[in-house]
């Protein structure tokens, strides 16, 4: 395409993504991306799996492959897009989290993010692997797993504030775990909450769980939580972590690698970008420069 050729986009939406936010945020998106004089085609998705297909179509067709929706999506659709050489992928936040747009600087209006889509430079960053799933974020699990289930089944007016909700109807039944971490070989049990694999700085809506993770350093921050009491979780872990500094507590600790295993002493299924991945045992990878993505 010429360089002052208009940006053709295949615009894929989650009409249900954020409690409907990605399908209200649809019509003032069209006419903003029409405004800036990008050419476009719009299909909404029936599943993940139908939204690797139609991005996948799309990248091999020349076009960039412009989610709406939230973070599932985006992972499932840059996951998709490492298949096909050449491809790029942009990102318009429609979801409840909205977590790799505000750790990426793209706008989280949509409609304000469509000038990333329109004059955004396209830019290699990093994926994770949780076992044959691509993921763009965080993936967790332990405690993770059940407050994600919980979250998941929240009603959408909670917004970003789902993951607390679900954090604190799942804090009454949690008893710790014993783990067994491999980072790059080196082996670390531990008793406690559970564990994180960070692509991303953030999840949850603005929960920093990762905060030195870089979105481009060819590696995977490990955020463990050891054991500690529920109280001091509640007071101090959770909500020091929306700005970070939850790292600080004597039982949160952090190691990076590119090659992680995770076992447990009970079934634990593996949530990453929000979405249910699989059970434990379960192998974590860097993906280095898996994807090109258009930022500011």
């Amino acid at each position: 395409m010429p360089a002052d050729a208009p940006r053709e986009v295949a615009l894929i939406v989650n009409p249900s993504a954020g409690g409907g936010r990605a399908a209200r945020a649809l019509p003032a998106v069209e006419a903003r991306l029409r405004a800036l004089g990008v050419a476009m085609e719009v299909d909404a998705t029936r599943d993940l799996g139908h939204a690797a297909e139609l991005a996948t179509a799309a990248a091999r067709a020349g076009r960039v492959a412009v989610t709406l929706g939230g973070d599932g999506l985006i992972g499932c659709v840059a996951g998709a897009l490492r298949e096909v050489p050449g491809a790029v992928l942009g990102v318009l936040p429609g979801g409840r989290g909205n977590d790799f747009a505000r750790v990426a600087g793209i706008p989280l209006d949509a409609e304000a993010a469509c000038d990333v889509i329109a004059h955004g430079a396209p830019r290699l960053l990093d994926m994770g692997e949780a076992g044959d799933t691509a993921y763009i974020g965080i993936a967790s699990l332990g405690f993770d797993s059940e407050a994600n289930r919980i979250a998941n089944e929240a009603p959408a007016r909670l917004g970003q504030l789902v993951y607390v909700y679900g954090a604190l109807r799942a804090l009454a039944g949690w008893k710790p775990a014993e783990f067994v971490l491999e980072v790059d070989g080196m082996r670390v049990p531990f008793s406690g909450w559970g564990v994180a694999m960070a692509n991303n700085k953030a999840y949850g809506g603005g929960m920093f769980v990762a905060p030195d993770a870089e979105l481009d350093d060819g590696q995977l921050d490990v955020i463990r939580l050891e054991r500690t009491s529920k109280a001091r979780f509640l007071t101090h872990v959770l909500p020091k972590a929306f700005k970070g500094d939850h790292v600080h507590e004597p039982s949160v600790h952090s190691l990076r690698g590119s090659v992680v295993r995770v076992e447990a002493d009970r079934p634990f299924v593996v949530y990453a970008d929000g979405d249910p991945i699989g059970p434990l045992p379960m192998t974590f990878r860097a993906l280095p420069g898996a994807v090109r993505v258009l930022l500011p």
